[in-house]
């Protein structure tokens, strides 16, 4: 090549490379972490089992019903999914309908929220029916979001499958208005709110970022090597499981720093957290572990078998009751004084 030929070919790059259009690139991912496919169990669960004949998708305990609420998904993608609520009586509980499909379950002291295409749903629990209502999200008809939380100022923070964050104007209708709008991550799987600020668990770059107020980016961490679930606890601690790297993660959310990792084996999913004890359960051993973190260092504390596929976990730390629900199917299981010894 000539030196004109060369000159030529350096001028074109310096012209692209200065050019002051941006260049969006995908967020590098990884496949995500999922639980391990539970085996069946080697003993028998601790405490009772309710009946449930639908695979959990999610479970919380809310204190205002008094009531632990399972979001169950419907028979397939298009279905219309339910959520069952257990009441502190025995038998089975009591089911609601929802209009359409939910992926996420969320509470706050007086409704459950719900995230699906569009928007989300509001339930009251209390009621006979559920008193299930949906607020559309404008402008995103057709997204799907899949995971959402509400803010100590009242605001709805909703994450999407395509990487977006939302947090929503307030509104008491049918309709809400975007105020925030951020996509900077490659999936959002998870939120959890601490006052002000949003947690997003991206499962796809197996990381944990904190949002402010107005969504932007204040700290972001790498969560190990496949983190796939996290919660909140009573202390203001954010609960990690990192599946695939076998470990509970334990971090500050402000500022947003890792304070503990502690290895747990056996595909570690499921998580609650209690005034006392964090709670996770291991998969592919059908086993649930209580962990003390008050030393700085996770210390186990209790240990019982479970039902199959504990992939949910709820806690009622006005009762101590524990419940871990199957993903499979296999039922509710309620361990009573759960903090003290098997």
């Amino acid at each position: 090549m000539s030196a004109a030929a060369v000159l030529a070919a350096l001028a074109l790059l310096g012209g692209v490379a200065c050019s002051s259009a941006p260049v969006e690139l995908a967020p590098a991912t990884i496949p995500p972490a999922s639980p391990a496919r539970a085996p069946a169990p080697a003993h028998a669960p601790a405490g009772t089992v309710r009946p449930l004949d639908a695979p959990a998708q999610a479970a919380v305990f809310d204190p205002g019903a008094d009531a632990l609420v399972v979001l169950s998904p419907g028979a397939d993608a298009s279905a219309p999914a339910t959520l069952t609520v257990f009441d502190t009586a025995a038998g089975p509980g009591r089911v609601i309908e929802l209009p359409g499909r939910a992926i996420a379950l969320a509470r706050d002291e007086d409704r459950l929220y719900l995230s699906t295409r569009g928007g989300y749903f509001v339930v009251d629990p209390t009621a006979p029916d559920g008193a299930v209502r949906r607020v559309a999200v404008r402008e995103h008809a057709d997204t799907v979001f899949t995971a959402l939380d509400r803010r100590a100022d009242g605001r709805m923070v909703l994450g999407s499958a395509d990487g977006a964050v939302v947090i929503l104007a307030a509104t008491d209708g049918p309709e809400a208005d975007v105020g925030d709008y951020r996509k900077i991550f490659a999936r959002v799987d998870s939120i959890v709110t601490e006052g002000d600020t949003a947690m997003v668990l991206d499962r796809g770059q197996t990381s944990v970022t904190a949002l402010d107020a107005n969504a932007e980016v204040a700290q972001a961490l790498r969560a190990g090597e496949g983190a796939t679930t996290m919660v909140a606890d009573p202390a203001g601690r954010i609960l990690v499981a990192d599946t695939r790297g076998g470990a509970l993660l334990v971090f500050s959310a402000n500022p947003l720093i890792l304070r503990q990792r502690y290895p747990v084996a056996s595909a570690p999913y499921g998580l609650a957290g209690s005034s006392e004890l964090a709670w996770v359960s291991q998969t592919a051993a059908n086993t649930v572990v209580g962990y003390d973190l008050s030393t700085g260092i996770p210390v186990e504390k209790v240990r019982y078998p479970t039902v199959q596929q504990p992939n949910s976990l709820a806690f009622d730390d006005a009762t101590d009751t524990l419940y871990v629900v199957s993903g499979s199917g296999a039922g509710v299981q309620v361990i009573r004084d759960a903090t003290g010894s098997p």
